[in-house]
């Protein structure tokens, strides 16, 4: 077997939110396979461990509450290309 078979292949996803009077903040999310998804927003203790159902029902309420707001803000209409690191 080669080492790619023999470790899950993980996949992150990133995308930087602007900060009117600070500097931006990295929001992550990584996916192996077979395992659960990892939240990380921020450099700060704002992580998580997620269920595949638990990552869709955030993902739900997320859609629905956020879009109450208004909107979406020009920076989030990019393409988000998973990368290996």
């Amino acid at each position: 077997m080669s080492a790619t078979e023999d470790t899950p292949q993980r996949r992150f996803y990133r995308l930087r939110a602007p900060h009117v009077q600070r500097t931006s903040t990295a929001v992550t999310v990584r996916v192996s396979d077979g395992e659960d998804l990892y939240l990380a927003v921020g450099s700060g203790r704002r992580r998580m461990y997620l269920t595949p159902a638990e990552a869709w029902a955030l993902w739900r309420c997320l859609s629905e509450a956020v879009a109450s707001t208004g909107e979406p803000p020009e920076w989030i209409r990019v393409q988000i290309t998973p990368t290996g690191r």
